[in-house]
């Protein structure tokens, strides 16, 4: 059965679509730590990152930076912190989340409730830096 990633990259459920390739797809996380918080996956369906292939990890690699420096243009912080956690969606996920000091990359903090109108300007704000 298909993970909901595949089904978000499948276009069976919307999402805040931030970047896609052949192989990838960004998307903003629906239950954000941060704003701009945003989730990286291969398109591949697998569960566990040091399970993939190594040049779909390494692909994965480059294309999270890409989206990381789309998000430093346009959310301001000091930095792009980087979670790989995988317990949540059996499906590799790298969480990249704007930070200003490290407690910002906490994934016990309090989800923020980010309307969806203003969720579709910051996913076109960093698609546009892209």
């Amino acid at each position: 059965m298909a993970t909901i990633f595949t089904k978000i990259v499948n276009g069976e459920i919307p999402c805040f679509k931030i970047a896609e390739d052949e192989n990838y797809f960004a998307f903003l996380d629906i239950n954000p730590i941060k704003k701009g918080h945003t989730l990286v996956i291969p398109k591949v369906e697998e569960d566990y990152i040091f399970n993939l292939d190594d040049n779909t990890l390494a692909g994965l690699s480059v294309f999270a930076k890409k989206v990381a420096k789309a998000i430093e243009k346009t959310i301001p912080c000091l930095r792009i912190g980087v979670a790989v956690m995988g317990l949540e969606v059996p499906h590799t996920h790298i969480h990249l989340v704007p930070m200003e000091r490290e407690k910002d990359l906490n994934f016990s903090n309090p989800k923020l409730k980010i309307d969806p109108i203003e969720m579709e300007e910051i996913a076109s704000k960093i698609r546009a830096n892209f």
